[in-house]
């Protein structure tokens, strides 16, 4: 089988490439990736020179290319994580989501019904529901309800990909993840961001009130689960994953401070973010109950060795520091 992999350079596509290449030893990857600031080529050096391992700079929006690119390598199957995801930047700039998140797919899914890709994953988030109250669960019937300019373009990314198969028959899923966290994830993000700050004792700044609630997972479950998605996801499927791990930015934030021996006085209220989501919860029984998926790792232990990685990888993130938070 051969993948296209578009956005392989970024935190949960890099982790992916190196899951999947180590696991199936007769398949062949193709990072497809701009290289903007969340890419990292070093998030792959280790793989560079590997047989089953090819780099391909360059744009979603870029059809030639895409097309070009596909008949190289013989590919079969496309898996989208390209994307652009910092919700802050959205708020900032709504225009280059909408052209990556939004004609990026549109672009990718007209190469795969032309060139007749076998199956087309498109990498989701959980944000599309927007924010649930009380106990309740986003299940995948749950009404697209999205509240930032980040996670409407990823709703309507979502709607296209559906599209695709009700009107073409494209063989299509649609994964919908929880808050990743894990090796190489930029520091722009909530966790990477506190170990950085804590390690270099600075402020820890926190939205609002600090209760905001999120799922979180592991990227090492997240490849699991994309891995049973190719395998044996059915046509047209949407997929939730999550792992039940529910936690606020205070609870987080403070077990990363206790972890690293910091003090809780580096923590800073700021002002909230426009449209902030208050709580995120998955129920991913579906893909469990389906496909036989379930996550291995227990929050406090992925998070203390997520903490070890930042703590032993200083040169990897000191290179792309980024000063905001995205919660």
């Amino acid at each position: 089988m051969k993948f296209l992999i578009s956005g392989g350079s970024g935190f949960i596509g890099s982790n992916f490439i190196k899951y999947m290449l180590n696991k199936y030893k007769n398949y062949t990857f193709v990072n497809y990736d701009i290289l903007t600031y969340a890419g990292n080529t070093q998030n792959l050096s280790d793989i560079n020179g590997h047989p089953n391992y090819h780099f391909v700079m360059g744009d979603i929006c870029d059809r030639d290319l895409l097309v070009k690119t596909v008949k190289q390598y013989n590919i079969d199957m496309f898996i989208n994580f390209a994307a652009e995801s910092h919700v802050d930047r959205s708020i900032e700039d709504p225009y280059v989501f909408c052209k990556t998140n939004i004609l990026g797919t549109q672009t990718l899914l007209d190469v795969s019904k032309s060139l007749e890709i076998k199956k087309f994953i498109q990498i989701s988030t959980d944000e599309v529901y927007g924010s649930i109250t009380g106990n309740g669960l986003f299940t995948e019937e749950h009404p697209l309800q999205p509240n930032s300019p980040y996670s409407a373009s990823k709703a309507s990314a979502d709607l296209l990909v559906r599209a695709y198969h009700k009107t073409y028959g494209l063989n299509v899923n649609i994964t919908r993840c929880s808050n990743n966290y894990g090796p190489y994830q930029h520091s722009e993000k909530l966790i990477p961001s506190m170990i950085i700050k804590a390690i270099n004792s600075k402020n820890l700044p926190i939205y609002g009130d600090g209760e905001n609630i999120r799922d979180w997972l592991h990227v090492y479950d997240h490849c699991t689960a994309i891995d049973k998605v190719t395998h044996y996801g059915l046509s047209g499927e949407i997929y939730n994953i999550g792992s039940n791990n529910e936690k606020t930015n205070n609870q987080v934030v403070s077990y990363i401070l206790n972890k690293i021996g910091a003090s809780t006085d580096l923590i800073t209220y700021v002002s909230d973010r426009k449209g902030h989501d208050r709580r995120y919860a998955i129920d991913s029984s579906k893909i469990q109950r389906e496909l036989s998926w379930s996550p291995t790792y227990n929050f406090h232990d992925g998070l203390d060795q997520t903490i070890t990685w930042y703590l032993n990888n200083k040169q990897w993130w000191n290179q792309h520091l980024h000063d905001g938070v995205d919660q």
